[in-house]
Parts: structure tokens; C-alpha cells; sequence
């Protein structure tokens, strides 16, 4: 489970590889998610390009700043990080981006169902992580799944109603 020293008190280890675990998988997917959204802001066509190229910019940088958050905690609970490419590929449970769609709407229909399905890890991790008596962990959970509402409020405003 760990070989680096833990810098939390009070928590065993089960309940710190619980948590270890729950982190590696959500820094998994969002180190997947940030690509696609960088994939998105790279090749974006349509009439509100300029303002959905700048956000993608803004939820790129709030989804890096997430996989930061989770990977240093995983450290602090004395885990190892599942950040390489390798490590990312194999445990990502997010669907594959499209890499030939460059109309906005496709790009906010894709990114939008992405970004609630980490949401929803994300308050499923939190649970977890409640129950395993890690309360900080699933408070960073609840603080990532927050953000990540929010910036799918913000791609979504852009989807195209009928």
C-alpha cells in the first residue's frame, strides 16, 4: 500500500488505503479530463469560438489545480501517485474524447457529460472516504465536486437548446 512516511495522524492504515485508492482513481480521471478539455480548447470552431476557447482555458486550469489537490493528499496519506501516462491510460474510467469533432455544440455535449460523470465520482468518493473516517480526504472531494458543478454549469450554458 505505502512505502512513504504518512504525514496525518489518527488515521490507520486501511483507512488511509482506502483513501489512497479513492484519490489515485479520481486523479486518474482528472488528469484524462483536463486533456479532453484541452483537446476541446485546441480545435473548437464555431460562433461563440473566442468565449468557449477562453473558458476551456479557465476549466482546464481548475481541473489541473483538482489533480494537484488529489495527488499531494494522496501523498500526505503516505500513497503513491497514479500520474503517468501509463498509470493514467490503463485506470481512467473516462469514455474517450472524440479527437475528430471540432463544432462547438459536439465539444459542449462531450465535455458536459464528462464533467457531470467526474461530479458524480467525485461525491461518490466522498461518501467513501466518509465512511472510511477520512474526513479531510472526503472534504476535498466535496470541495473538487463543487468546482466541478459549477464549471459544468458554465460549459453547459453554451449547449444548444431546442
Amino acid at each position: 500500500m505505502t512505502t512513504h512516511t504518512p504525514y496525518v495522524s489518527r488515521l490507520d492504515a486501511e483507512t488511509r488505503k482506502t483513501s489512497i485508492d479513492l484519490l489515485n482513481k479520481a486523479l486518474t480521471d482528472a488528469i484524462t479530463l483536463g486533456l479532453a478539455i484541452k483537446q476541446a480548447h485546441w480545435t473548437l470552431k464555431g460562433p461563440s469560438f473566442i468565449g468557449l476557447h477562453e473558458l476551456m482555458d479557465e476549466v482546464g486550469h481548475r481541473m489541473g489545480d483538482a489533480a494537484d489537490m488529489l495527488a499531494e493528499r494522496c501523498i500526505i496519506l503516505g500513497g503513491h501517485t497514479h500520474g503517468t501516462l501509463e498509470q493514467v491510460a490503463d485506470g481512467s474510467s473516462v469514455e474517450p474524447y472524440p479527437g475528430d469533432i471540432t463544432w462547438q455544440g459536439k465539444h459542449v455535449e462531450a465535455l458536459m457529460d464528462r464533467l457531470m460523470a467526474f461530479g458524480a465520482l467525485m461525491r461518490d468518493s466522498m461518501e467513501k472516504a466518509s465512511e472510511a473516517g477520512d474526513e479531510d480526504t472526503a472534504d476535498l472531494f466535496t470541495e473538487i465536486s463543487r468546482t466541478v458543478d459549477k464549471d459544468a454549469w458554465f460549459v453547459g450554458a453554451h449547449a444548444e437548446r431546442k
